[in-house]
C-alpha cells in the first residue's frame, strides 16, 4: 500500500497552506474572533468557495467535485494549523449528512447551493429543554441539520442566540426551530464518521502548529548561555509532541482512506482517529505552553488560541472516551 499523498492531494495541500498563511495571520484570527459579530469574514469565505473547498465531498451529480475524505482531511489539517475562522466545517458537515441521508428532492434542493457556497449550513446535535445548544456557525445559516430522537432532520426556519464558548475562533449559538422539521430519510452513519475524521484532521493541524511554535521558541530562548532546546527536559517534551502529532496524522489519514476505499473498516478507523486526535489536539498545545514558560500563559501570546481550539474539538462529535467505547464495541470487547 502507498501511504504517500497523490500529486493532486499534495497540490491541494500546498494551495491550502499558502492561501491560509497569507489570509489568516494570528493578528487577523484575533480580530475576527474578538472584533466581529459572526467571527469570520465574507471575503475569506468567498475565497474558500473560489478554491472549491465546500464542493470537495459533494458528488458530481449534485454539483460538487466528488472528491474523497482524504482531500477533506488535507484541507482540514491546514485550517486547524491556521486556526482560520470560517463556516467551512459546518457547511461541509450539513452537506455530508444531506448527501448521505437526504431524499432525492432534499439533495437537489440543497447540495448544489452548499457546494457553491451560496448557502451556509450548520449541524446541531445537543438538544435540551430550550433548543439545540452549542451549535457552531448557526447565525446566518440557511439551514441547520438537527439531531432529535436518534434521527436527523432539516430545520430551515430557526432563531439563534449566542452562547459563551471556550474557543472564541468558533462561535456557538443556541438554536430554536421556528417551523416544522423535515426528516432525512437515512441514518447518516457514514456522514457522522466523515465529520469525526474531519475534526480529527483539524486537531492534527492545531497540534502541529503548537508544536512548531514550541520548537521555534526552544531554538531561540536561551538560559545559561544555551538554547533551552539543548536541555533534555525540553527536547524530550518536543519529541513527545512530534510522536503525538505524527501518530494522530497517520491514524486520521488511514481513517480517511478507509472511508473512501474500505468502507467496512471506516467506522472503527474513524473512532480510533477521533479518539487519538482529540487527546493530541489539546495535550500538544498544553505541552507547548510548558515549553514557553511564563510567556505562554499570557493573553498577548497566541498559543492559548490553539490550546482552546484543541480542547473544544476534544468534546465535539463525540469525546475520546465515547469513541474508545465505540472502538471496543467494533472489536467485540
Amino acid at each position: 500500500m502507498n501511504f504517500e499523498l497523490t500529486d493532486d492531494q499534495r497540490s491541494i495541500q500546498r494551495t491550502a497552506h499558502d492561501f491560509l498563511a497569507g489570509a489568516y495571520s494570528p493578528a487577523e484570527v484575533r480580530r475576527l474572533a474578538y472584533e466581529t459579530e459572526r467571527g469570520f469574514s465574507d471575503e475569506g469565505w468567498a475565497a474558500m468557495c473560489e478554491l472549491g473547498w465546500p464542493a470537495l465531498l459533494v458528488p458530481e451529480e449534485d454539483g460538487g467535485l466528488g472528491l474523497g475524505v482524504v482531500e477533506l482531511a488535507v484541507v482540514q489539517e491546514e485550517l486547524g494549523a491556521a486556526l482560520a475562522p470560517s463556516p467551512f466545517l459546518s457547511t461541509v458537515a450539513a452537506a455530508a449528512l444531506i448527501a448521505d441521508a437526504g431524499t432525492a428532492e432534499q439533495r437537489e434542493r440543497w447540495l448544489p447551493a452548499l457546494a457553491a457556497g451560496e448557502a451556509l449550513g450548520a449541524v446541531a446535535t445537543v438538544l435540551d429543554d430550550v433548543g439545540w445548544t452549542a451549535v457552531p456557525d448557526a447565525e446566518g445559516a440557511d439551514l441547520i441539520v438537527v439531531r432529535e430522537n436518534d434521527a436527523w432532520a432539516l430545520a430551515a426556519e430557526t432563531s439563534a442566540e449566542p452562547v459563551a464558548a471556550l474557543d472564541a475562533t468558533r462561535r456557538l449559538w443556541r438554536v430554536r426551530a421556528e417551523g416544522e422539521l423535515e426528516p432525512l430519510a437515512g441514518e447518516g452513519q457514514r456522514a457522522f464518521d466523515v465529520v469525526a475524521v474531519a475534526l480529527a484532521a483539524e486537531s492534527v493541524g492545531v497540534a502541529r502548529r503548537a508544536m512548531d511554535m514550541a520548537v521555534e521558541y526552544a531554538k531561540e530562548r536561551e538560559q545559561f548561555g544555551r538554547p533551552i532546546g539543548a536541555y533534555q527536559a525540553v527536547s524530550h517534551a518536543c519529541a513527545q509532541m512530534l510522536l503525538e502529532v505524527e501518530g494522530a496524522r497517520s491514524t486520521t489519514l488511514y481513517a480517511a482512506w478507509a472511508l473512501d476505499h474500505e468502507p467496512e473498516s471506516g467506522p472503527l478507523a474513524a473512532s480510533m482517529a477521533k479518539a487519538y486526535a482529540s487527546d493530541a489536539g489539546w495535550r500538544v498545545p498544553a505541552s507547548a505552553l510548558q515549553v514557553h514558560g511564563g510567556i505562554g500563559f499570557t493573553w498577548e501570546h497566541d498559543l492559548h488560541l490553539w490550546l482552546k481550539r484543541g480542547k473544544a474539538n476534544a468534546y465535539v462529535w463525540g469525546d475520546a472516551r465515547s469513541h474508545r467505547d465505540r472502538v471496543a464495541d467494533h472489536i467485540g470487547l
